[in-house]
């Protein structure tokens, strides 16, 4: 119960930092990103964008789950955050290889490491709904999946939005039937940290896209714990 204790505090902090408004600096990289955006060329905003409603498509479809089954019965639920972290490090890792090679090798290789990277992206929260007890092939749950996949890449307004769906998801899971794949699409291609853009460019590629996927997949796991934690343990 101290573990849990402790988590009900750690929630309170992560909802506090979650919801706060971007800082200035945030606020100009994103500026600096949107002018990165325009010069970056069109066959590669092309592949992002089908990319994108393809993997939304697949998730809300079944189509893409291929995580084993894990069950976890009768151990704490510190033991079974332990896993959930182990899993996070390992796709960490494999996101990280395959950014640093496909940032290797130049324009259109770096642009092949988004689907590559969307797919790791979503293998690794099937796993992690796994473990905390739910079961993926369910479609309320893929909905939800892709509502966590929302919050950890969204804009201050509709991050916002995002949490109190998720917050309040046994209450509103029966009222969400679908995904709005197109705003999902730009709110992602939105976020997409500045640093990340800079793997297309040459003789850096393959350090950014390496390091980069590495940090974005920590990213997305640390709030899919804090999502799980929110519906194991109730709201804050």
């Amino acid at each position: 119960m101290l573990y849990e204790k402790q988590l009900e505090e750690d929630l309170f902090q992560w909802k506090k930092k979650l919801l706060r408004k971007s800082s200035r600096l945030e606020r100009f990289s994103k500026k600096t990103q949107t002018k990165i955006n325009a010069h970056i060329p069109e066959k590669i905003h092309t592949i992002i964008t089908e990319s994108i409603k393809k993997m939304v498509g697949a998730t809300l479809a079944g189509s893409n789950l291929t995580t084993s089954e894990k069950k976890l019965e009768g151990i704490s639920f510190e033991e079974r955050e332990n896993k959930v972290r182990q899993t996070i490090s390992a796709y960490q890792k494999a996101a990280a290889v395959e950014g640093a090679g496909t940032g290797a090798g130049g324009l259109l290789a770096s642009a092949a490491d988004f689907p590559l990277l969307l797919g790791i992206k979503m293998k690794c929260l099937f796993e992690i709904a796994t473990l905390y007890g739910y079961d993926p092939k369910q479609v309320e749950e893929r909905i939800f999946l892709l509502y966590v996949f929302q919050l950890a890449y969204s804009s201050d307004d509709h991050r916002r939005k995002t949490f109190e769906l998720i917050e309040n998801w046994e209450e509103r899971k029966e009222t969400v039937k679908e995904i709005d794949w197109q705003t999902f699409q730009q709110e992602y291609r939105d976020h997409i940290d500045l640093v990340k853009l800079l793997q297309v460019m040459p003789g850096i590629g393959a350090v950014v896209g390496g390091v980069a996927n590495y940090h974005l997949v920590r990213h997305l796991g640390e709030t899919a714990m804090n999502c799980y934690r929110l519906r194991r343990l109730g709201t804050i």
